[in-house]
């Protein structure tokens, strides 16, 4: 016979035994990251070999429950995993996380809100657009709505590059009515398919080839071109591609430029590539997953001087700005260019809710059920005033000259 009681004890609701148990586990779960927190070793899990030893899914019919769940995994995971808060903990672009990030996922994951719809999240939707206002002000955008948090760098180049090439092909191609060609409706042109070119760094990030194969151009479609002394995208071997290009027939719908490398830190010359793609009439994305936390700095704001004049821009909130995973941005200069992505759901973005401004966000998204993140980003930048902040951003460039 089903029990009920057991149901709602298992589901975070208004239950008396449920809210108990959510209190407990939470609070020892509190005291084990804690301890966890306080061992000075960087990691304790072993080798792979130990972990897949030590490792193993077997769930039994009756369940272990909240407890003993919870003791397993401190041992099984939390006590296995790397600390990346360590000194030591500097092979990858993986930050430690501000306090109040971690306490915005306890209220993230506790409403579970989603935000591709406003009856989904209702104050999440309009905190959402109101922090895209203030990123796209950051940047140098003015102020507006056109913008999107994302999992992370990869989902917010592959935004920038599909929009470039939609919006490429609508000015360089007519359907059968003459008018402009729409890769919604009518799919990608046999011609665009070998002639329209995506240009970035030999040290941009791997999600460049990676999106356009996904978005069905294949690796063939990036063209790379080398970077100077300072790691940095070479702009006359960029004047001379794009001229070999356009002799060739090929139409470069987008140019990505990098504001820090993953390697180097390198940011690309961009007031000289926004000239450049301007002149050959080109689409300039900026991805600036690394060094877009510079636009919160006291002291090097200047060094992303031109990252306004790009039509769309990659933030990552994960890295520099020390939020948890995940937590991105992608940022579009003019919010008619949307269009190309646009896709009406009744039930979730009705042509009535779009007339009378009903921020219902999955017409900026390419997830349709999205986590509220922008919360964590939110909630430390009110904690902490934009000046803390921008020192944090700060020190760590600091730091990094002092080791270069």
């Amino acid at each position: 016979m089903v029990d009920f009681a057991e149901h709602r004890k298992a589901l975070l609701c208004n239950d008396a035994q449920s809210i108990a148990d959510y209190q407990s586990a939470m609070g020892e779960a509190v005291t084990a990251v804690s301890a966890w927190l306080q061992n000075d070793k960087m990691y304790t899990g072993g080798s792979i070999k130990d972990l897949r030893e030590a490792i193993s899914f077997a769930p039994s019919k009756e369940g272990l429950g909240v407890q003993q769940s919870l003791q397993r995994m401190v041992e099984l995971f939390l006590n296995k995993s790397l600390k990346v808060h360590h000194p030591h903990s500097l092979a990858h672009l993986h930050c430690p996380t501000m306090v109040m990030s971690q306490i915005a996922e306890v209220l993230i994951n506790a409403t579970n809100q989603s935000m591709d719809s406003w009856d989904q999240s209702p104050a999440g939707s309009l905190m959402e657009v109101q922090l895209v206002d203030w990123l796209r002000q950051k940047v140098g955008y003015g102020a507006g709505q056109a913008g999107v948090f994302t999992s992370g760098g990869t989902q917010s180049n592959l935004m920038g590059v599909l929009l470039a090439r939609d919006w490429c092909i609508s000015k360089n191609w007519k359907d059968e009515n003459g008018k402009p060609w729409s890769v919604q409706r009518d799919g990608i042109p046999a011609e665009a398919m070998k002639n329209v070119k995506v240009i970035c760094s030999e040290n941009a990030h791997f999600s460049v080839q990676k999106n356009m194969a996904m978005m069905g151009m294949g690796f063939q479609s990036v063209v790379t071109v080398p970077v100077n002394e300072n790691a940095q995208m070479d702009v006359d071997a960029l004047e001379k591609t794009m001229a070999h290009l356009q002799s060739e027939g090929k139409i470069v719908s987008c140019v990505v430029a990098t504001a820090g490398t993953t390697d180097a830190g390198a940011i690309d010359p961009l007031k000289k590539i926004r000239e450049i793609t301007t002149k050959y009439g080109s689409w300039m994305h900026i991805d600036a997953a690394w060094g877009g936390a510079l636009i919160l700095s006291n002291d090097h704001r200047a060094m992303l001087d031109g990252i306004e004049l790009s039509d769309s821009i990659t933030l990552d909130f994960h890295k520099h700005y020390f939020q948890s995973i995940s937590c991105g941005a992608f940022l579009l200069k003019d919010e008619a260019n949307y269009r190309f992505m646009h896709y009406e759901a009744e039930y979730l973005n009705s042509a009535y809710d779009e007339e009378h401004g009903v921020p219902n966000l999955v017409s900026k998204s390419l997830q349709t059920t999205r986590r509220f993140d922008a919360l964590k980003l939110w909630m430390t930048v009110e904690a902490l005033g934009e000046e803390l902040y921008g020192s944090m951003i700060d020190h760590g460039v600091k730091l990094t000259r002092e080791v270069a």
